[in-house]
């Protein structure tokens, strides 16, 4: 009899064959040779079963049958993937052996343990563990296939991981869920990041932006000019700026102090899915749904780049052959110049920038294969420059620099200067086509560094005249909404603040979630309503809002934290080291489901008008629910009516309906609360404005959206309604004129506002 080689990917199965069977017969869905039979999942073919598997009452949702803690699992297969599955079946009856290749780590170890298990495979396993589909790599790990049993706890620890998430996400979400009234999702990794986004808002909101004052002289020493920063305590004060701006302009000063150093910046790393997926969102706006959907045609359709769903920054030894072969394919591209200015040398397994095996789990970094790439799309192609980009650059020296610093005295008054003087391009030369990109947001406090392309010196024996002074008004910022990327590089450093030194460094690798599932938590935030999108920004709905405030207030907020993924983590890999008892996990797993539950039953139910305000439904579809992690599940099968939706029976106005008789379409958005005295109303969105839901009983207030040349935003009417002022913006006043000023509220009974100048 045969072996069967079960892959967990398509192209992962035909990499192998290509490499220990060549001449093997292609039949589709398996590859078969005289020895082996190469076939494959396709990802996740098995899930864990519904609650209805279990007991028929659990088809509707009900708090009184919760908590569902089943005595033992039940698996189901996955209807949209069950042909591969039989083929699976019908191919494990000729072999009498197995070879596991899934991928090489937990999730990979999973995925086979539910076939083996669904399918009640007996025969002996062996374990192929490998990091990338290199030919000398795949030879390699046959050639040192393990015994199967050896993965026995790293099944274990998957097992427990699949099974908590199901106890409390099912129980979680069907627990807050039928207590509100309102479909509420609840998860291990989507709950703490939703969380993230809640208390970014909140910050913004509640930022109370403080002016200072800064001092800035033009100096000039010779041929030389250069601009100097006032040093010492931020000053508040603008009359004390003004004062040190008139001492010193005109008026001569010396150097203080001069230091030069030679500075070298390497090319940064090559891209993991999670920092792919970042870049692409700032440069190009995609989504990180996008972009993992998009790299994954440029590795399965177009073949151009090997396996995204990395989440490693580094190669093996063995992948360096294979760069320099990716090389060489590039010339003759658009690529060509670079490839031809490129040093071969420097990517070689002794550079631990590049290569380093420790750092490679399942997957190497992201890189361009031999193929020539056609036939992209424009969005495709877009990405694939990114990556060959980044590619190259590990070709090419570091950029050097001198870094200056200059301290300049001037009447008792001291200045500083940062010049950062380039000496050689090195890497950077594959970027200089295109247009530089926006550093990092530096706090109020960062110093300024100038950068300059031609030679910069002073001399520290010589005077320097102060050509000129100027005080300049600042203002502190609140932090920025979030974007897809900048909260993928939040979940990926989530658990950093946490203060237990072990359940720190569990989550130092992982973060919330995973390069592979971080996209699809940023969408299940958006399709369950808890989030919308402003062109880049994340916004959290109302629902959103009081889906966090209700999880704090039941007393279960560790269900907000990154803390209680780094206590799974923690617990997960020493289970997978075999130093402690999945069993004892998962008994206090069913203990935190049961006090969830607990804890919501004693919880008063959310007023309906707590979650007005929710994105709708997109039309003819129903209103959906995330039972569990990655399940969905539409509300029309659970017996709970929705009254986020049925429990209103009249729109809130569009642009203070009242005023124009509109209508909103769909469900409106509450934003804050009425500030008319004695009204309680709620201020929602509307088509032109923000008017009052009590427009019916004769609250006349309405806020236009499109006031003094901006289009206002929900949290510039929620500071106006609360504070009774925006923060400082560019405005177009009545006659035409631009100025800078605050939008104020004049009138508390019928939202008049008015311009406060600066």
């Amino acid at each position: 009899m045969k072996t069967l080689i079960i892959a967990e990917k398509p192209d992962m199965g035909r990499n192998i064959a290509a490499a220990i069977d060549p001449r093997a017969k292609n039949n589709r869905t398996y590859i078969e040779g005289e020895q082996y039979i190469i076939t494959w999942a396709i990802g996740h073919l098995i899930g864990l079963a519904e609650p209805d598997a279990y007991d028929d009452r659990y088809k509707k949702w009900n708090i009184n049958d919760l908590p569902i803690i089943p005595s033992a699992f039940k698996l189901v297969p996955n209807r949209k993937t069950y042909d591969q599955l039989k083929v699976i079946k019908d191919l494990a009856k000729r072999c009498d052996s197995l070879v596991n290749c899934c991928d090489a780590g937990r999730e990979g170890q999973y995925i086979f343990s539910l076939i083996q298990r669904h399918l009640k495979l007996k025969q002996p396993v062996k374990r192929l563990w490998i990091s990338d589909l290199t030919p000398e790599t795949i030879r390699r790990g046959f050639a040192e296939l393990r015994d199967g049993s050896e993965y026995d706890n790293l099944t274990k620890a998957a097992t427990a991981r699949s099974e908590a998430d199901w106890l409390i996400g099912m129980n979680g979400s069907r627990a807050f869920t039928t207590r509100h009234n309102v479909l509420l999702s609840v998860g291990r990794v989507q709950t703490p990041v939703l969380a993230l986004i809640y208390d970014r808002q909140k910050t913004i909101e509640t930022f109370d932006s403080l002016k200072f004052y800064e001092v800035e002289a033009q100096f000039e020493q010779f041929e030389t000019s250069y601009r100097g920063l006032w040093q010492g305590d931020r000053m508040t004060d603008p009359k004390k700026a003004e004062a040190i701006a008139a001492k010193v302009k005109g008026k001569t000063g010396r150097i203080a102090s001069y230091e030069v150093k030679e500075v070298k910046e390497y090319p940064y790393k090559l891209y993991d899915l999670t920092l792919l997926q970042r870049e692409a969102n700032g440069k190009y706006g995609f989504s990180a749904k996008k972009t993992l959907d998009i790299a994954q045609a440029l590795y399965e359709k177009h073949k151009v780049i090997s396996y995204p769903r990395t989440n490693s920054n580094y190669v093996t030894e063995q992948n360096i052959p294979e760069m320099h072969k990716a090389l060489a394919s590039l010339q003759g591209t658009q690529y060509d110049e670079w490839v031809k200015g490129a040093n071969r040398g420097l990517v070689h397994k002794g550079n631990k920038f590049i290569c380093n095996p420790a750092k490679v789990e399942d997957h190497h970094a992201i890189l361009p294969t031999h193929r020539k790439a056609s036939g992209l799309s424009a969005e495709e192609a877009k990405l694939y420059d990114l990556i060959v980009r980044r590619f190259l650059s590990q070709f090419y020296p570091a950029a050097e620099y001198k870094s200056h610093t200059v301290l300049t005295e001037v009447e008792g008054e001291t200045f500083k200067t940062n010049v950062k003087e380039l000496l050689s391009l090195g890497w950077k030369a594959i970027y200089a086509d295109q247009k530089k990109e926006k550093g990092k947001k530096k706090d109020e406090d960062a110093e300024e560094e100038e950068e300059v392309a031609e030679p910069f010196s002073v001399d520290d024996k010589s005077d320097v005249l102060c050509r000129n002074a100027q005080s300049k008004e600042k203002e502190t910022q609140p932090p920025k909404p979030y974007t897809e990327g900048t909260l993928l590089k939040a979940m990926e450093s989530a658990g950093k603040q946490i203060e237990d030194e072990e359940v720190r460094d569990a989550m130092k690798d992982s973060g919330l979630g995973t390069p592979a599932t971080r996209a699809a938590t940023i969408e299940r935030l958006k399709n369950v309503g808890y989030v919308t999108m402003q062109g880049k920004k994340i916004m959290i709905t109302q629902k959103g809002r009081t889906a966090i405030e209700l999880i704090r207030a039941a007393g279960v907020e560790l269900l907000t934290s990154p803390e209680m993924t780094g206590m799974w983590e923690r617990r997960l890999n020493e289970i997978a080291r075999g130093s402690a008892s999945d069993e004892q996990f998962m008994e206090n797993v069913k203990k935190f489901a049961t006090m969830i539950v607990e804890k919501v039953r004693q919880q008063s139910r959310a007023d309906i008008k707590a979650f007005e305000g929710d994105a709708p439904a997109a039309k003819g579809k129903p209103r959906r629910t995330v039972a569990r992690s990655g399940e969905e599940k539409p509300a029309s099968a659970r017996g709970v009516k929705s009254k986020s939706a049925a429990g209103r029976s009249k729109a809130a106005p569009a642009a203070g309906a009242g005023q124009s008789g509109g209508e909103t379409s769909g469900e409106p958005r509450t934003v804050a609360a009425c500030p008319r005295p004695g009204c309680g109303g709620q201020l929602f969105m509307g088509r032109k404005g923000y008017g009052c839901s009590n427009y019916r009983t004769g609250c006349k207030f309405v806020i236009w959206k499109e006031s003094f040349g901006r289009t206002l935003t929900d949290a510039q009417i929620k500071a106006l309604a609360e504070k009774g002022k925006t923060a400082k913006l560019k405005l177009v006043l009545a006659n035409g004129s631009q100025s800078e000023g605050r939008i104020v509220l004049r009138s508390l009974d019928n939202g008049e506002l008015g311009v406060e100048q600066a």
